[in-house]
């Protein structure tokens, strides 16, 4: 896999991360722990694009 296919697949992930995020905070009743681990997923995602786009 190229560099820029694998962050093209991890901004990928981090997007759908966003919709999950904004969908689980409108929900009632969802566990907001689920929804602070959904939100330290996608900052490692961030996290790991942001270090692959400085090389």
């Amino acid at each position: 896999m190229s560099m820029g296919s694998h962050l093209q697949e991890l901004r990928k992930k981090h997007q759908a991360l966003s919709q999950k995020v904004e969908q689980a905070q409108r929900s009632p009743g969802i566990d907001e722990l689920h929804i602070v681990e959904l939100k330290k997923q996608k900052l490692r995602i961030k996290e790991e694009i942001e270090r692959l786009s400085q090389v």
